[in-house]
């Protein structure tokens, strides 16, 4: 094989080992930094590039898009000393490569960890129900402590996001006693407020019936008024009404008596012999008068006869 043969043969080999070191194809979402000598030379944006070989080299291929960020969980003191536990994720995106590089050791961690105390900061700074029931205002908290620093390093801070917050199990379990003790407060409540509220109507109905029962007493005094002025209107007797009424009166309650489905006593009159005598002694009344005339008409025979 000639000289000039290996000469040519060499050189095509060192051409393409340049093209190959050279040429650079950069993917769409990445970007590239070059550095010449180890000093930072130029981006590579997406499409194709040239170096030059053996004096520039592709130190870090840097990924522009959004990228996710898991934030560990962790344990928080609130500011009524209530241990809760939580966790929340971030997305970021490089805006300027070689400041996410060259400023920060490495960017991902470093916000991690930001987030992270950030989040313990606001949270210790809350009260427990504030810490479970805020979480829109801890996310706005976190963005604005969090953008400076992070558009420092190159990046884009584009949300925070609160993935959970939980008390410690034994705050779990304190939680859980005090609901189960507020539905038992307001169960009593509502068992007497019910009871008062019962009480109440059947209060409004004694004194309803009451007054009905008033008023039925009013109505029948006054019929048995006009009972009574009917009967004097016919008859010349004064105590012949008082008689007739509570003779009325007796009736009916051995009337209701009577009426019940178990009664076994039939009531009599007590005085049922003073009355029978009574009648009898008015009917006697109205025929002794006839029987005392005669012997007076005999004794006025006898003194003619003498």
């Amino acid at each position: 094989m000639s000289t000039g043969l290996i000469i040519a043969i060499f050189l095509v080999i060192l051409i393409a080992t340049a093209i190959g070191f050279g040429v650079r194809t950069v993917p769409q979402g990445e970007e590239w930094l070059v550095e010449r000598f180890g000093k930072y030379e130029r981006t590579l944006q997406p499409g194709l590039s040239v170096i030059i070989p053996f004096m520039d080299l592709v130190s870090y291929k840097v990924v522009t898009k959004d990228i996710l960020l898991d934030i560990n969980r962790q344990e928080v003191i609130t500011r009524d000393n209530a241990v809760i536990s939580t966790n929340a994720i971030a997305f970021i995106k490089v805006i300027d490569a070689p400041t996410a590089i060259y400023g920060v050791v490495d960017f991902s961690e470093a916000v991690r960890n930001l987030v992270q105390t950030s989040l313990r900061s606001i949270l210790g700074e809350m009260d427990l129900d504030a810490a479970l029931s805020s979480r829109e205002q801890i996310k706005a908290k976190l963005r604005d402590m969090l953008a400076p620093d992070v558009q420092s390093w190159g990046l884009n801070l584009k949300s925070v996001e609160i993935q959970d917050i939980q008390p410690s199990e034994t705050m779990q379990i304190s939680m859980e006693q005090q609901a189960a003790a507020e539905r038992d407060r307001k169960a009593v409540i509502t068992r007497a407020e019910g009871a008062k509220q019962a009480a109440i109507l059947q209060a409004d109905g004694r004194l309803e019936s009451a007054k009905r029962d008033a008023e039925a007493e009013v109505t029948l005094a006054d019929a048995s008024k006009r009972a009574i002025k009917m009967i004097q209107e016919t008859t010349a007797d004064s105590q012949l009404p008082l008689q007739f009424l509570l003779g009325q009166r007796y009736v009916d309650a051995i009337d209701k008596i009577g009426s019940t489905e178990n009664s076994k006593i039939v009531l009599l009159p007590a005085d049922l012999h003073e009355s029978i005598r009574g009648i009898l002694g008015k009917s006697s009344q109205t025929v002794v008068p006839m029987h005392s005339e005669a012997p007076k008409h005999s004794e006025d025979k006898n003194d003619h006869q003498g």
